[in-house]
């Protein structure tokens, strides 16, 4: 008779790290996984138009664009922008009205996975509830013009979800689908640019 044996809860990553999903460790997260990861993940349920997927590290650069432009900030600020996703490289994009019906579960794995991302880059384990409120409502206008433009949403339903964008058009993002490696080098890109901003600011 075989020994019972755990359900395995890790999922090895292409930087050879193993990270725990019940219990990540900051130890195991790398931005290269993550910018691999949100790059192959389809915000939509892939339900978006364009020769490819619109991905969450797209989004992810969305809402930092629409975050710096809508508030005075700090480069530490606008990191936690660019990461308000960056669980979603392990467990996936999930859309809301499916996060309703799952419940606490999902949210509890989350948040974990946020402060192990968070600590890995010298960051508060979750942002306060006044940034994460600035954050939310950037990520919103995002996902108006997403719904909009990609998503077949006419403008009066996007707004009655997401609300009416203010002091934001859809030429100031970046909104037409990009392959996956090239996001994924932007987000590095973008990600490595607040990361020096935080050296001169000391944050």
């Amino acid at each position: 008779m075989k020994p019972a044996t755990s359900p395995r809860a890790w999922q090895r990553m292409l930087s050879g790290r193993r990270l725990d999903l019940l219990d990540p460790s900051p130890l195991d997260v790398e931005i290269a996984d993550i910018a691999h990861g949100l790059a192959r993940v389809a915000r939509w349920n892939g339900q978006t138009r364009g020769d490819h997927a619109f991905s969450v590290a797209q989004h992810s650069l969305i809402v930092e664009t629409i975050f710096t432009r809508s508030c005075k900030s700090s480069a530490r600020d606008r990191q936690m922008a660019l990461l308000h996703d960056a669980p979603e490289y392990v467990i996936g994009d999930m859309i809301s009205p499916f996060k309703a019906v799952v419940g606490g579960g999902y949210k509890t794995v989350e948040k974990r996975l946020e402060a192990a991302v968070h600590l890995r880059f010298g960051l508060p384990p979750h942002p306060t509830a006044d940034l994460k409120a600035k954050i939310k409502k950037a990520d919103q206008v995002a996902a108006y013009f997403e719904a909009t433009e990609l998503a077949g949403f006419d403008p009066s339903e996007a707004r009655q979800f997401f609300g009416q964008p203010r002091g934001i058009t859809r030429d100031m993002l970046l909104l037409d689908p990009l392959p996956a490696t090239e996001v994924e080098r932007i987000f590095c890109a973008r990600f490595e640019a607040i990361e020096a901003e935080r050296k001169v600011e000391g944050a």
